[in-house]
This record gives C-alpha cells, structure tokens and sequence, in this order.
C-alpha cells in the first residue's frame, strides 16, 4: 500500500469555492483511476505553525506502487492537474510505502 501525500499553500487570489472545487475534483479520481482506494483532504489545522504557509493538505491511498505509478500520468489525473496546478503558489508532495 502506498500513502500520496501532498500539501499545497494556493495563490493569495483563489477563493474557498476555487480551493473547495480542486479538492472535490481530485476527490472524483477515487473509483475512476484503478487502485486509488481513498482520498482524504483538508485546511491546515494545527497549532504548532510548522506548515510554512501551506494551507491545505491531502492523503491518498494506493493498493500498490504499480497503481500510483499508473495513476502519475493517468488521462483523468492530468485533466485534474490542468485545473489544480494553476491556482497553486507550492505544493509538496511525498510517498511512504506502508
């Protein structure tokens, strides 16, 4: 099993609807990209204000290596991208195996 974990810190001038919108159509990726098993996202939440300005951040869960190697550059994962992509000033994204 594979955890894809990214945060993002979007631009000064995206709107809670634009930030809402990118999250529920990555959210849509689950049952459509095969072995995408879960997606979990969220705002920062913490009090320690170690997140460097990042403002949200998302997990997802992969039934293997294979499955998020095809997931990368998956037809439907690049249409999300064109649409998440622009509204971002950073993003980090990290994997663990588990």
């Amino acid at each position: 099993m594979v955890r894809h974990f990214g945060v993002f810190k979007f631009k000064k001038n995206i709107s809670m609807e634009e930030i809402d919108e990118c999250f529920l159509s990555m959210n849509k990726m689950v049952g459509q990209i095969p072995g995408l098993l879960d997606m979990e996202y969220g705002p920062y939440n913490g009090n320690e204000g170690l997140n460097e300005d990042f403002t949200h951040g998302f997990i997802m869960t992969f039934d293997s290596e294979e499955s998020r190697d095809e997931y990368l550059p998956h037809p439907i994962h690049e249409e999300v991208k064109l649409l998440v992509v622009p509204k971002l000033e950073k993003v980090i994204v990290f994997d663990i195996v588990v």
